[in-house]
């Protein structure tokens, strides 16, 4: 997961990216206080980063989501990876989530970490110190300010690079990393407005260059088991799933130290929707092929009073303390209603804001049966007959070959991110297409701009671009993969 989940839980979190057109710099997002930004942060909105004065909700939707823009390069689709011997990895964010996740790049073979990058010094060194201590060359440290990533983009002896830094930076270090020939993946959300999504996807297709959004929770064992029997028809036909980021992160987003600066907390003054989807809607998106034979086409978005981050600053916050300059805004809870080409439903849940225990839902049903996650249980026919939930550990023989032949993996979230580090480390090394690729990233993340302006048009469903511009129609492999010969 990412930068938020403390280290005894199931969830995750991420960093920064800066606009090239006027936005809050990343020194100004993470080094200023709440205080100084908040003052500003109900005229800001979305368009502080990059947009004037227009709304979150305007400039979220800077293109017209039905418009299909022409293509600028062939598809990415199925796309597969040169064949290398050892993949060379640039990292850039060294914070929670980076600083933990360099453990995974290291433990699996045919990986090189040749640079690492962030502008606190500290944290670049410690990283530095993981790559020899794992008996690889030291590798080059770049610490020197905030665009520093740019110059190792830039290197010449790096394959992949690994965005682990707040989210505000994520869309500018994807772009530079594709423009400088290199593949590239994010931590979530990969941008948060519709013409940035887009740019990806066009300059994926250009440049020829992977961009993938890094969806651990799709490598999570019951996830994958899921995929599998979802696959093999287990569940009949498919009619409906859920999905949920439900965590509670209001010590943490109050935490002077746990993140750099408040830039996740700020985001519940400038948006109203679904901020973080991706651990929800990718796993779902999965089991119905979406982007494989189905598609997403529209997101309607509703959303409780913010009422939960207020509540929690009035008894836990000093006064005078920078946060009482702030007004937040963002739903405590948002649930939005995905529909799809097939007509199938998939909800979706937010709410990082109040009081409850974390679950992702993690839901699927269709003609023969149901399962549900958080407690993990499953009803199908002709196996369960007496209305009442079965035992989810029966159906193990369903496990993915990853979950088979790596039963105890290292790393955290109960080894879905080593998962993820080796698939992909495993699919650059033998030539093959990535499990998932940028248009999933696109899709994915589509939700973070359109349930905010779902939610300002009072629930008005807002359609889902078509960001593989029709290749959706065609089937094709994704997550449920086979185990490949090394």
């Amino acid at each position: 997961m990412n930068d938020d989940a403390p280290k005894d839980q199931n969830p995750q979190g991420q960093d920064p990216q800066t606009m090239d057109d006027g936005s809050l710099s990343r020194r100004s997002v993470l080094r200023t206080t709440a205080g100084a930004v908040g003052a500003a942060s109900a005229g800001l909105g979305l368009g502080a980063l990059g947009a004037g004065p227009a709304s979150a909700a305007e400039h979220a939707a800077a293109t017209d989501p039905q418009a299909v823009p022409a293509r600028k390069g062939a598809t990415m689709a199925g796309v597969r990876f040169d064949r290398r011997s050892t993949v060379r990895v640039g990292i850039v964010g060294l914070g929670n989530r980076g600083g933990s996740m360099i453990d995974l790049f290291l433990a699996v073979d045919g990986v090189r970490v040749v640079a690492v990058c962030d502008p606190v010094k500290d944290k670049a060194e410690r990283a530095a110190a993981k790559v020899t201590a794992a008996g690889q060359p030291a590798p080059a440290v770049y610490t020197k300010g905030e665009d520093d990533y740019e110059n190792l983009c830039a290197r010449g002896d790096i394959d992949f690079v690994y965005v682990a830094t707040p989210w505000d930076f994520h869309f500018q270090m994807a772009k530079t990393a594709m423009l400088n020939g290199k593949h590239v993946g994010v931590e979530c959300p990969i941008a948060l407005r519709l013409d940035q999504l887009w740019e990806l996807v066009d300059l994926s297709e250009r440049t020829r260059r992977h961009c993938m959004q890094l969806e651990n929770c799709c490598y999570g064992r019951n996830e994958m088991r899921v995929l599998r029997m979802a696959h093999a028809g287990l569940f009949g036909d498919l009619l409906h799933g859920a999905g949920a980021y439900n965590h509670d992160l209001r010590g943490l987003m109050f935490d002077p130290d746990y993140y750099e600066g408040p830039w996740r907390r700020l985001w519940h003054t400038r948006l109203r929707g679904d901020l973080y989807p991706n651990h929800g809607f990718g796993p779902v998106a999965n089991y119905m092929d979406v982007n494989r034979g189905d598609r997403a086409v529209s997101i309607t978005s509703v959303g409780s009073p913010s009422l939960g981050l207020a509540a929690y600053r009035k008894e836990h916050m000093p006064a005078g303390d920078p946060s009482w300059k702030e007004t937040y805004i963002e739903s405590d809870r948002t649930i939005s209603l995905v529909q799809t080409a097939k007509g199938r439903v998939i909800r979706l849940e937010h709410d990082v804001s109040t009081p409850h225990p974390y679950s992702r839902i993690n839901s699927l049903g269709g003609t023969k049966g149901v399962f549900e996650d958080y407690p993990e249980r499953i009803y199908l026919e002709p196996d369960h007959s007496n209305d009442e939930w079965a035992d989810f550990g029966a159906y193990a023989e369903w496990d993915h070959w990853l979950w088979k032949k790596y039963a105890d993996p290292p790393g955290g979230h109960g080894g879905m991110d080593y998962m993820l580090v080796f698939r992909l480390m495993q699919c650059m090394r033998l030539g093959l297409a990535p499990d998932f690729d940028v248009y999933d990233a696109a899709t994915w993340t589509a939700p973070v701009p359109l349930s905010h302006l779902s939610i300002k048009a009072k629930g008005a469903p807002q359609p889902i671009p078509d960001f593989t511009r029709g290749e959706w129609k065609k089937a094709r492999s994704g997550m449920d993969s086979t185990e490949p010969a090394e």
